[in-house]
C-alpha cells in the first residue's frame, strides 16, 4: 500500500498542530487525522467519534504497528515539511503540564495489544491528549471546515 497523497493543514493552536487527509494508493482516503503534541513529542492521531457512552473510538486506523509506524513517518515528514515552507516553527510549545490534566471520562483503547501499540501508559496518555482536543468543542466544525 502506498502513500499518494499527504495533506497538512497547519493549525495555530498550542496542542493541535495540523489536520491531515491522507490518499492511499490513488483509492482511498482518510480524511480527519491530526498531528498532536503530546508529552513526549508530536504524534499522529486517527479520525474519532464520541459514542454514546462518552468514550472515543477511532473511525479507522492501521491494524499492526508496522503501518502505524509508516503512516506517522509519511504524516510527520509532511507536517515538517510544511511547516518548513510557511516558515512556521515545526517544534512543540513550552505547554505546562497542567495543560495536560487527564479528563474525567473513561476511553476504550483499540484492538492493539501493548507489544504493538506501545505501553499502556503511553496509549493512556495520548488518548487524554486526544480527548482534551475534541473536548473542545470547536473541533468538530474545524474539521468539517478544513477538510471540505
Amino acid at each position: 500500500m502506498e502513500f499518494t497523497e499527504v495533506r497538512v493543514t497547519l493549525r495555530d493552536e498550542p496542542r493541535l498542530k495540523a489536520f491531515v487527509n491522507v490518499t492511499f494508493d490513488d483509492d482511498f482516503v482518510i480524511r480527519g487525522m491530526k498531528v498532536i503534541e503530546g508529552r513526549k513529542g508530536l504524534f499522529v492521531a486517527m479520525p474519532s467519534r464520541k459514542g454514546k457512552d462518552g468514550t472515543f473510538r477511532d473511525i479507522a486506523h492501521p491494524i499492526n504497528n508496522t503501518m502505524r509506524k509508516r503512516l506517522e513517518k509519511v504524516v510527520l515528514d509532511e507536517y515538517y515539511s510544511k511547516c518548513e515552507e510557511e516558515g512556521k516553527s515545526p517544534k512543540g510549545s513550552d505547554l505546562e503540564q497542567e495543560d495536560f490534566e487527564a479528563p474525567d471520562e473513561n476511553v476504550e483503547i483499540n484492538a492493539l495489544d501493548e507489544e504493538e501499540a506501545g505501553s499502556e501508559e503511553e496509549i493512556e496518555q495520548d488518548i487524554e491528549d486526544i480527548e482534551d482536543i475534541e473536548d473542545d468543542g470547536e473541533l468538530e466544525e474545524e474539521i468539517e471546515e478544513d477538510l471540505l
